[in-house]
């Protein structure tokens, strides 16, 4: 991105009124009023330092936070697409105008005490950041709850902790807790171990269908990995076409194979006492099919069959 369009992308935020994070006593009792005008004249104007970069290290050098920057992507001058390739610090965190001149003008800040909307703040990051990937975005749980893209990624650093495998599932459950419970469960996917991430099923910057799932449909997803229970088959069970959640609970479970709950009560939420012919007792859940796999003791093949007599799902 060039200097003169990241340079607009930060006049048009200024512009909106936004309310940026203010470091010294005496800018903080401005109103927003007061400080947008002020922000305002210092974007249009265009007071950016001559020296880049330089100018802020004069005084964030000893800060490892700051310093990290220049391990990561965002901070590689060699590539082209890299903001310390173009306007460096500035080309987030605004012109440094008098910023270093005892007043401490206010910067962009994208810390957790910014003053700054989480939807003004990841506007500077989809300056850059407006691939396709992000298309779903502006309809995404994610937007629409005020996250902010630093809430989940960290700039200055070598590895973001949201991109990495072995970190990812920590980024999300640090406020997804309930899956984070259902994890650690008997039964459960390999997430605990990260063998499997969040991400594998789920796109964090939204998409088109519930969930935010990767794929059109759960069944989709689901059968990414699952692909022995796709089908199509000769006999179908429908409501293994129809919804795989109707059955399993994704994330984990006390039960066996991600189930909801036991059989043969999970089946007979659907399949009634029909008489059938080993029953003990009509009362559900007591009768001969509370050994061993219950109803899977026979109907083995319940996800589907081919067997020109595998209509009960028996082969």
């Amino acid at each position: 991105m060039s200097k003169i369009t990241t340079a607009l992308n930060i006049g048009i935020i200024a512009i909106l009124g936004l309310v940026f994070n203010v470091q010294a006593a005496g800018w903080s009792n401005l109103s927003s009023e007061e400080l947008e005008s002020i922000l305002v004249d210092k974007f249009s104007a265009g007071e950016y330092s001559t020296k880049g970069a330089d100018s802020c290290l004069m005084c964030h050098k000893k800060s490892p936070k700051v310093m990290a920057i220049f391990d990561g992507v965002h901070g590689d001058m060699s590539n082209s697409k890299s903001p310390m390739a173009g306007m460096q610090c500035e080309a987030c965190h605004g012109p440094l105008g008098k910023h270093n001149r005892g007043g401490k003008e206010p910067m962009i800040s994208f810390s957790p005490d910014s003053k700054l909307p989480a939807e003004t703040q990841n506007s500077v990051c989809q300056g850059c950041h407006n691939d396709p990937k992000q298309m779903a975005w502006h309809n995404s749980t994610h937007n629409l709850e005020e996250v902010a893209c630093a809430d989940c990624h960290s700039i200055h650093a070598a590895k973001d902790p949201a991109l990495d495998r072995l970190s990812v599932n920590d980024t999300c459950t640090s406020c997804h807790t309930r899956a984070k419970a259902d994890m650690n469960k008997r039964s459960s996917h390999p997430m605990k171990w990260d063998q499997m991430t969040c991400i594998d099923c789920h796109s964090p910057h939204g998409s088109m269908t519930e969930s935010a799932l990767n794929k059109p449909s759960l069944n989709e997803t689901c059968a990414e990995c699952h692909a022995d229970k796709r089908g199509p088959f000769l006999w179908e069970h429908a409501p293994v076409m129809e919804d795989c959640s109707s059955c399993h609970t994704p994330h984990g479970s006390v039960n066996d194979s991600l189930l909801k709950s036991r059989v043969p009560q999970l089946c007979q939420q659907c399949h009634a006492d029909d008489g059938h012919a080993s029953r003990m007792t009509s009362q559900a859940g007591l009768d001969a099919f509370s050994a061993g796999k219950s109803c899977l003791n026979c109907h083995s093949k319940i996800h589907g069959s081919n067997h020109p007599a595998g209509s009960n799902f028996a082969r």
